[in-house]
């Protein structure tokens, strides 16, 4: 199958607050092989459903993955809660949907979130660090939130006129 296509800010289903996984079918299996797939091909460490335009509360990540053949230990996040947070850590973030740009991004420092694994067994991770941080991204991206929302006014600004410009010049090119 080829590759899903990772949506792109200001592509509005990036806004979109995505509802809970029922029943793990046959094609939210399939949905999960091809997020790893496009997440190891751009590369990433993380990749929520809505960057594939599903709105549905799913994401994957592997934060130990860190160069083209290395090893592959993808986990996937089935209706995502966090139990706590607490600490503060400023992390430089970027995103598969947010392309072209990084930002410091303060996020809780220390979590435990608690979810599904593809077998729908519950699974309860405590987390630091970059793994924290990874996995509150991806969580946002279930509540319709990017990381350059959590950036200054002016920042984000900066930003979003950049990529409206670079959006108009690949229309005209």
């Amino acid at each position: 199958m080829a590759l899903r296509e990772i949506v792109q800010f200001p592509d509005p289903r990036l806004k979109e607050i995505s509802q809970p996984v029922g029943e793990i079918t046959e094609e939210i299996h399939q949905l999960v092989r091809d997020m790893c797939e496009a997440m190891y091909d751009e590369p990433g460490i993380g990749l929520a459903a809505p960057q594939v335009g599903e709105a549905i509360r799913l994401f994957v990540i592997d934060t130990e993955w860190s160069e083209e053949g290395g090893e592959r230990c993808p986990q996937v996040m089935i209706n995502p809660e966090f139990l706590h947070k607490e600490g503060k850590i400023v992390w430089e973030e970027g995103c598969l949907s947010v392309p072209d740009y990084t930002a410091d991004v303060e996020r809780a420092s220390r979590v435990t979130i608690r979810a599904q694994d593809l077998d729908g067994k519950e699974i309860v991770e405590e987390a630091e660090g970059l793994r924290a941080v990874c996995l509150q991204h991806e969580f946002d991206h279930l509540e319709g939130k990017l990381f350059i929302d959590r950036i200054s006014r002016l920042k984000r600004s900066l930003y979003v006129k950049k990529r409206k410009k670079q959006l108009a010049e690949e229309d005209e090119g």
